[in-house]
Formats: C-alpha cells, structure tokens, sequence
C-alpha cells in the first residue's frame, strides 16, 4: 500500500513549482536581451575562408567558400550595425571596398587603436595619390599579426600575391575550415545512415527489447522538490548569492580572463550542491525500502561499450538537432540568448582560463545533468508515466533548465537522445560521455573559429 503524502511536502512542491515557472520565464525573457555568438561565429567563418581559400584545391573551393568569399566576407560586415561595427571591421570594410569614394567615407573618422590608425592614415595617402605602394606596403608590417588584415589592405593597394598571400597562414587556415564543415558534415551523413539503418532493423523486428531500467522509489512530489526547489530555486536562484561573492573574494589576486573562468566553475559547483543534497536526504529517508545493487545502472564495467552506444547515438541524434537549429533560424531567426560560456571560450587566448571551462563544461556538467535528468527524474517518470511522457518532460526540463530561448528547441531534441539512449541502453554511462562528446566537440569547433 502506497504511503500518502504528507501535506507539507505538497505544499512545498507547489510553492517550488510556482517559483520555479517564474524563474524560467524571467530567464527565458533575459536570454533575448543577452547576445548570439552566431554573427562572431558566421564573421570568423567568412574571414577564414578569405585566408584558406588560396590553398583550397580548386575542386573543392566553390562547396566550402563559395565563388568569391570576399564578397561574402563584405556581405556579412555590411550585416553589422554601423555603431556596433569596430576599428578592425572599418578597415577591413575600407580594404574591401572598390569605391574610392567609399573607402575615404569609411575611412573619415579617426580610430581609437593606434596601430590600426597609423594603418588608416598610410591607407588614405595611398588613395589619394597613387604611386605610395611601396611604402603602405612596408607600413602593413604594423598589423602583419593580422593575417586578414594585412592581406586585404596589401591587396587593396595593389601589392603582389608573393607579398600579401602568407601561404603557412593560408594552409593552416585551410585545415581549419576543412574541420569546420567537413567533419560535421561527415559526421551527420553517417548519423543519416545510422538512422536508415536502424529504421531497417526495426521494421524487419529484429531489435532487441530494452533492458529494464531501475528507479528509485521516488514519488513524483519528490522529484518536483528535487528539480523544482533543488535544482532551480537553490541552485539557479539562491546559490548564485553565495558562489558569486566567495568566487569576488577567491579570485580578487587573478586576472581575467582566468578570473571569469574560475567563477563560472565555482559557481557550477555550487549549483550542483542543493540538488545532490535534497536527493540524499530523499533516499535516506526511505525507511523499510532496501536500496541494493546499481540503482543508477552506471554500467562501468561495461566501458567500451557505452563509448560506443554513446558515439552511435551522437551520430544519430546530430541530423535532429541541426535540422531544428535550422528550422528555428528559418521561421524564427536569431532569437539571441546564447550561453555566456559560448562568448568566453570564442574570444578567450588564456589557456589556463580555457582549461577549466574545459573542465565545467566537458566533465561536470555532463556528469551532474545525466545524474540528475537521465539517472533520477527519467526512470521515475517513465515508472509513473510510461515511456513517451517520461522521455517529453525529461526532454522539456533539461532544455528549459538552460534558461535560453534560442537554445530551447535544439537542446530539446538532444534531451530525447539523450532518454531514448539511457532507456535503450539500461545503462546511464553512455548517456555522460555522449553528453560530454557534445560539449566536446562544440568546445572544439568554437576553438577553431575562434583563431
């Protein structure tokens, strides 16, 4: 016989609830206001095809950057708003330009760098009388850290190919962009596949029927006290008030952007606190139930393969994923509210700073959300639900949690992989290191555009 609820513990799911729906929509509001790393991560791609293109081999430089991608790359610089637009894209735009008359108009104003306006003033002589060449030419070694820039103002002023093309910087670029489109790419052609495949093997009934999964003898109740009032209120709500003055004090002695860095671990760690230690409190106080075996279903004993389940599964969720990314663009366009995390790791050069967003984002938060989402509240859901409900909600609160609107949808459909991996599988093993693989490989491709 089921035990009834206490009244107390219903109350405080309602009142959690409530907060809860709150947060999330004042969250989901914020994240328009915040910025979307796709204008930086579409200008990065643009200007890495201007610099691999000379080193592309000739059949493949149409498919990956287009027939002119200077162009393109002014296309997109003409995207940005003319008070957001900064001193390097003025020149950039000015070096592009074929206008004289244009070049001067982008050129009036003086800019705040100082090696980038010794650039402007030795740029404006060379338009106003022709003849100075040679000697904008040796001024270019001001910016010759800027591969882009240094090429496209050489070119502007009439330098040689054997002067303004740097082939070691067009070469590595080119590797850059081939790693940028063609193994995603790749990597989604075979999850189209994989997809086929098993698409074959299910209507020809020869899949095996999914393990049974293990859940704890939670209660609904429990897991809206759990996720509700652990995981969003004293976790995304209240902790906040606690790491983020501890994180101040920590890391007053550091410089950014290693101090950024340290601050979003610490304040990770603290968000994990409150839930992990509501769900210890929830299985201590289970009285009379014996908790006996791999309740979890971990599965580590089975290593080689979960990791292969698990990069099975990445390739099969990954045409889903991008397909409503694109669906979401299409009739949405870009609704803004990308994870801040996605800015730091696009504009930080700071290796160690690097390494522990690496570290929060490749292992922590892989390890605690499938713990939370996939080991916890699904197994209980599909207990009291059954399959379909438990993989939706599943799915709904993991996107939800991230508190980003353009972020919903694609994590969303992730989340279902995800469940549908944890159910299929038996094993919540697979479900971390898919996880952290795409982290990984987001991590990894913001690394690559970034420069």
């Amino acid at each position: 016989m089921q035990k009834s609820t206490p009244g107390w513990k219903a109350l405080l799911a309602i009142f959690s609830l409530l907060l809860t729906i709150l947060i999330w929509q004042r969250g989901l509001q914020e994240s328009f206001d915040r910025p979307s790393v796709s204008p930086k991560l579409a200008l990065n791609q643009r200007e890495m095809a201007v610099l691999a293109a000379p080193s592309l081999p000739d059949s493949l430089r149409p498919v990956l950057v287009g027939e002119d991608p200077n162009l393109e790359l002014k296309k997109t610089l003409l995207q940005v708003d003319g008070d957001k637009i900064d001193d390097r894209g003025r020149l950039l735009l000015a070096a592009l330009e074929v206008s004289d008359e244009k070049r001067r108009s982008l050129l009036q104003n003086n800019l705040q760098d100082q090696t980038f306006e010794k650039l402007r003033t030795n740029l404006l002589k060379d338009f106003d009388s022709k003849g100075g060449s040679q000697v904008v030419i040796e001024n270019l070694e001001l910016v010759k850290n800027d591969p882009l820039l240094y090429r496209l103002s050489c070119f502007s002023i009439g330098g040689d190919p054997e002067i303004c093309i740097d082939s070691k910087v067009s070469q590595i670029n080119a590797l850059r962009l081939l790693s940028s489109q063609l193994i995603p790419l790749l990597a989604t052609l075979l999850g189209i596949f994989l997809l086929v495949w098993q698409a074959w093997i299910y209507f020809r009934k020869k899949t095996l029927p999914w393990p049974e999964v293990a859940a704890l003898p939670l209660s609904m109740i429990d897991m809206v006290i759990l996720i509700a009032g652990g995981f969003v209120v004293l976790g995304e709500l209240l902790s906040p008030l606690i790491s983020i003055p501890f994180g101040d004090l920590l890391t007053r002695e550091v410089a950014s952007p290693l101090k950024e860095a340290i601050k979003v671990f610490l304040g990770y760690v603290a968000m994990t606190i409150p839930p992990l230690f509501i769900l210890r409190k929830q299985i201590i106080s289970l009285k009379g139930i014996v908790l006996s075996g791999d309740w979890f279903q971990w599965g580590f004993g089975s290593f080689p393969k979960s990791l292969f389940d698990a990069f099975k599964a990445w390739l099969m969720v990954m045409p889903f994923v991008l397909f409503v990314s694109w669906l979401t663009t299409l009739f949405f366009g870009d609704p803004g509210g990308s994870n801040p995390l996605l800015e730091m790791v696009l504009s930080s050069r700071n290796f160690l700073a690097l390494t522990v967003l690496f570290i929060t984002t490749v292992f922590m938060a892989p390890f605690f959300e499938e713990f939370i989402f996939r080991g916890t509240l699904l197994p209980v859901l599909v207990k009291g639900q059954g399959r379909v409900i438990g993989i939706f909600i599943s799915a709904l609160v993991f996107a939800l949690a991230h508190l980003s609107v353009g972020e919903t949808p694609p994590l969303f459909v992730l989340g279902i992989g995800l469940a549908l991996l944890r159910l299929s599988s038996g094993r919540l093993l697979p479900c971390v290191i898919m996880h952290s693989l795409w982290n990984g490989v987001t991590f990894a491709n913001l690394l690559i555009l970034s420069g």
